[in-house]
């Protein structure tokens, strides 16, 4: 990573880039997972559906909208590497990216955000009371699934939607408090955004009848591998390619969220930046707080201590069976982290 600021273009999103099944699985090196995603791109749409017709278009407004699908592509590798061909995988996986794409109609209306994916929020298209009520809607049919998967997944579903919950509210307790420490960081998008990652893998090995020690290590895989993909985010938020971002630069900073490199930055700080910050900079003075938290070491730092991170998801991808799931999974990983990195 550059030290200078140069705008990062994130891979994945260079100019042809298409969001699918089939796009993941290519970056996992993975041929096996387009045929799986493709299964759940099928049950999210039926599962989304609802005979209320504002329900089913707003429920499924984000769906159609396309993404990545790393959650359920998670899911469906980690049971790949212990039972091929997991129909259960499925229906975890359509749980999980229910339970994201539900905690995405949420996370909108308290961000007051107007776009996502390209495409105006549920708030936006709608109104708030819609986009909360069809993102309950979705948290209520990753349960369903779950419960139909028995009573351990159901559990351990449920607790992850608290855990999201309360990395949220984490994050709005330390809104532009530069006093914020790093362990208030890590409570936060270890709640907010690692702990699904986390689940996603789980289920997937759970499912698919791994043992209870290969369980905990997938468990704590996802997580690892979500702590990365949040630093990355917050890295990109500050010195991502607006162009392929889709979003302005700094809007964390505006919004109050002292992400990792702000953190950072502020512990090198001579109190120019921290002046800067209690002021709360709008938009216009936003490239000014930038330049200072690069200058600062802030971005460099945060993309090293996310590398540490992929360093231990390689130790714990040793609990994973040999074959070309673990591969794959190691190969997603390290394309989280790409996305900021020169290689």
């Amino acid at each position: 990573m550059t030290s200078s600021r140069q705008p990062v273009t994130p891979k994945g999103s260079e100019p042809g880039y298409s969001e699918s099944s089939s796009a993941i699985a290519r970056t996992a090196g993975y041929e096996p997972l387009a045929t799986a995603l493709e299964a759940v791109e099928a049950r999210l749409a039926e599962c989304a559906d609802n005979p209320f017709p504002m329900l089913a278009e707003s429920a499924g407004h984000l769906l159609a909208a396309g993404g990545k699908r790393i959650r359920p592509a998670l899911t469906l590798i980690s049971a790949d590497a212990y039972r091929e061909n997991c129909t259960e995988a499925v229906e975890a996986a359509v749980a999980v990216e229910f339970v994201h794409l539900g905690s995405l109609h949420h996370d909108d209306v308290i961000d007051e955000a107007e776009t996502r994916r390209g495409v105006p929020t549920v708030n936006a298209r709608w109104s708030n009371t819609v986009a909360v009520l069809s993102g309950d809607f979705l948290l209520a049919r990753a349960s369903q699934i779950a419960a139909m998967l028995g009573a351990e997944v159901a559990h351990i579903l449920a607790t992850t939607i608290a855990r999201l919950a309360e990395g949220e509210l984490a994050e709005l307790q330390q809104l532009h408090d530069t006093s914020t420490e790093i362990p208030q960081y890590y409570d936060a998008i270890t709640g907010k955004t690692a702990v699904l990652m986390g689940c996603a893998c789980k289920l997937g090995a759970l499912v698919a009848g791994a043992p209870a020690r290969s369980v905990q290590a997938a468990e704590e895989f996802g997580t690892e591998l979500g702590l990365v993909f949040q630093i990355v985010d917050d890295v990109l938020d500050l010195v991502g390619d607006e162009r392929f971002t889709g979003k302005k630069h700094g809007i964390d900073l505006v919004e109050g969220v002292y992400t990792l490199p702000t953190l950072l930055a502020l512990q090198a700080d001579d109190g120019r930046l921290e002046k800067c910050l209690a002021d709360r900079p709008g938009e216009e003075a936003v490239d000014a707080a930038i330049e200072m938290i690069v200058e600062r070491g802030g971005v460099a730092g945060a993309v090293d201590i996310a590398a540490r991170h992929l360093a231990r998801c390689d130790v714990l991808l040793d609990g994973f069976p040999p074959g070309y799931p673990r591969e794959a999974l190691s190969t997603l990983s390290r394309y989280v982290l790409s996305r900021v990195t020169d290689d």
